[in-house]
């Protein structure tokens, strides 16, 4: 299933339909999923902390807003704020920046994955999700260039396919999954890693 058993984190991106698919996924994680969760959900700029008290309220694991320089802790789920970018950091820990918007996005997918897999290279697991842009599909392809575990939500599953094909069509991706299978995989992942 799985290319390595020493993954250290998972990055995820998501827009159109994002917060239904993000429910179905966090809900079938075990209360003992050990790595920490990145994720970009494409959000207003006014969407204030709308997703860290959304989460919150249906997830076993801790569910957080990142912070600039915070140190990535294990078996957290962090999703970027509203109109900034999401970087992970050489040393492991996030940082935030207000640089302009990319594939017209901030926060941006493709931002959150390509400085992700500079630091974690093969151990990170990628997923690009629902969504009506092509945000996603160049960092993904870095992702698997560096060797990382690259995941795209089945288009025919996803609420808007656009994200899914672009992502596709960009690289070579090690899984196919329906939304449904991506939680329950994530446990096998997470089941056998220690981060």
């Amino acid at each position: 299933m799985a290319k390595s058993a020493t993954y250290q984190a998972v990055v995820i991106g998501v827009s159109a339909g994002g917060i239904a698919a993000l429910e179905r996924i966090f809900s079938a994680l075990c209360a003992t999923f050990s790595l920490p969760i990145m994720v970009v959900q494409h959000i207003a700029p006014s969407g204030g902390n709308y997703l860290e008290n959304h989460f919150s309220s249906c997830c076993s694991l801790p569910v957080r807003e990142a912070l600039d320089k915070e140190p990535i802790r294990p078996g957290t789920i962090y999703f970027a704020p509203p109109n900034y970018h999401l970087l992970i950091e050489q040393h492991k820990a996030m940082a935030l920046s207000t640089e302009g918007r990319v594939n017209y996005s901030r926060p941006s997918i493709d931002v959150l994955f390509t400085t992700a897999a500079e630091t974690y290279g093969e151990a990170l697991v990628a997923i690009v999700l629902t969504g009506a842009n092509h945000d996603g599909a160049a960092g993904l392809a870095t992702v698997a260039r560096l060797g990382g575990l690259t995941i795209v939500q089945e288009p025919a599953t996803a609420e808007v396919d656009i994200m899914p094909k672009a992502a596709l069509a960009a690289t070579r991706v090690d899984h196919v999954l329906p939304l449904d299978k991506i939680g329950e995989f994530l446990n096998t992942v997470g089941s056998n890693t220690k981060s």
